[in-house]
């Protein structure tokens, strides 16, 4: 029998004022869930413009508390209560003085707070220093028994190593979901690493049997620290003025158990996505194939727990 579950993701640009694009935030969601979503979930950062393209200390006064007691958790607290939603969220979490994480919040339909996902592969390349500002996580994997389904969540750039997803899927996620925030940050790049960003999260839904939701913002974003000669153009990382930035490229999407598309979002413009999802689709997966789980030699990984095997 089929279980069909409406997945809403929140796909937009964002400005310099974080009161706006927290209200444009909360009235997509509202948009999504009156076009009958039932699992939200946010773009990485959706509070703010993508703040680690330079390293810029200022940037900490963003961060705020990230428990249920929290003001904006509360506020998205009552409405996944008034709108029966589950709302995954991503947030800046200020944990001490000091100490900072980029953390996704999960609250149930009825208001609940079911705990959050703290990121734990930090990059450090340029336009993208988050090593400045993030600690890495320290909650481990874990899933999210919401009302509608059992999720997983992961942020960005966990979602280009194997095993974050395998760990999600060994625990029974019926949906990964992974708020992000990439795109083109230099003139030389080309279509061929947004293909191979989608290719390698399809290639985490097919591995382990789940669907996997990943939901990107979308916008060129000026780098604060840098600017080019306006010759060079609107080209990949450059903005119509010449910026050096990041074109964020979009195309958040769904994938299903066999790795298929299920539904995309635009390249350059904002989007809700309303995609349904048949749970049941998995159970007849991981029949029809053992591959997932039943024939893995988990005595011969070992050297996964090294670093590189020399």
């Amino acid at each position: 029998m089929s279980k069909i579950v409406n997945l809403g993701l929140i796909q937009m640009s964002c400005t310099g004022d974080v009161q706006v694009n927290v209200e444009k935030t909360l009235a997509h969601i509202e948009q999504a869930a009156a076009e009958g979503a039932q699992i939200i979930c946010t773009q990485e950062l959706f509070k703010s413009l993508y703040f680690c393209q330079s390293e810029d200390s200022n940037q900490f006064d963003l961060a705020e508390d990230v428990t249920q007691d929290g003001s904006t958790v509360q506020t998205l607290k009552q409405l996944a209560k008034d709108l029966k939603v589950v709302i995954i969220a991503s947030l800046f979490e200020k944990r001490a003085l000091g100490l900072y994480h980029n953390t996704t919040v999960v609250i149930d339909a009825n208001g609940d707070y079911l705990g959050k996902y703290r990121k734990m592969h930090i990059p450090d390349d340029p336009h993208y220093y988050e090593k400045f500002y993030f600690t890495p996580g320290d909650l481990g994997y874990k899933i999210f028994q919401t009302r509608y389904a059992d999720i997983g969540v992961l942020i960005c750039w966990d979602q280009w190593y194997p095993e974050p997803a395998r760990l999600l899927g060994l625990q029974g996620a019926e949906i990964i979901f992974i708020p992000t925030a990439i795109g083109y940050s230099r003139p030389e790049e080309d279509s061929t690493y947004d293909q191979s960003w989608q290719i390698v999260q399809r290639g985490h839904a097919v591995a382990n049997a789940c669907y996997l939701a990943a939901v990107n913002r979308v916008g060129f974003e000026a780098d604060p620290s840098f600017a080019l000669p306006e010759s060079h153009g609107n080209l990949p990382g450059i903005g119509p003025k010449g910026e050096s930035g990041i074109n964020f490229w979009g195309r958040s999407f769904v994938a299903d158990p066999d790795g298929s598309i299920v539904k995309q979002a635009s390249r350059d413009q904002e989007d809700v996505v309303i995609c349904p999802v048949d749970l049941a689709l998995i159970e007849e997966t991981k029949k029809l194939s053992s591959f997932p789980y039943r024939d893995r030699r988990v005595d011969s990984y070992g050297d996964l727990l090294k670093l590189y095997s020399d």
